[in-house]
């Protein structure tokens, strides 16, 4: 029961089966659900959060187990960790915005978020390499995804500060 609510989860729900592009189907994946939770739903930010935090935590484990008997220590099938770094920039985008939801605006900065992730978590520029090469353990299959997510924010907050001064 535990071993397949863990493939379930490192997984996402069996999308990590996907023989072309598993990581870039579970990024669109993340981008889309969250969208449909802040957009549609209106699920408050503090909830989608906490749900965040259990699964963060939770992946450890779930991805520790995954790979312990296998020889692949980072197997494509698993894109829990795209979720998790897909969500940082916009988890940040909707706790920025507070409670204005402007769908238009959203679907842009979501857009946006998805290309400058799967860019950052496929050309792999420093820590996200170091974390990949270094770490062959549910620790670095997790963190150099949390490194891109974070490589998104500190693209948008550069890009910010350049406009501001721009203007």
């Amino acid at each position: 029961m535990i071993k397949t609510f863990n493939f379930l989860l490192v997984t996402m729900f069996g999308l990590g089966k996907i023989r072309f592009m598993p990581g870039t189907f579970g990024s669109l994946a993340t981008t889309i659900f969250l969208f449909y939770l802040f957009h549609t739903l209106n699920v408050s930010l503090n909830i989608i959060l906490i749900g965040w935090i259990v699964v963060f935590i939770y992946s450890f484990y779930a991805v520790s187990t995954h790979i312990k008997d296998s020889k692949n220590k980072d197997p494509g099938e698993i894109i829990i960790d795209e979720f998790l770094g897909q969500s940082i920039p916009i988890f940040l985008y909707e706790i920025s915005h507070g409670t204005t939801k402007e769908s238009g605006e959203a679907i842009i900065y979501y857009t946006l978020f998805f290309i400058l992730f799967r860019y950052f978590d496929i050309m792999k520029p420093f820590p996200v390499c170091f974390f990949d090469k270094n770490f062959k353990n549910c620790f670095g299959v997790i963190m150099d995804d949390i490194c891109a997510g974070l490589y998104v924010v500190l693209s948008l907050v550069c890009f910010m500060i350049v406009k501001s001064y721009a203007l």
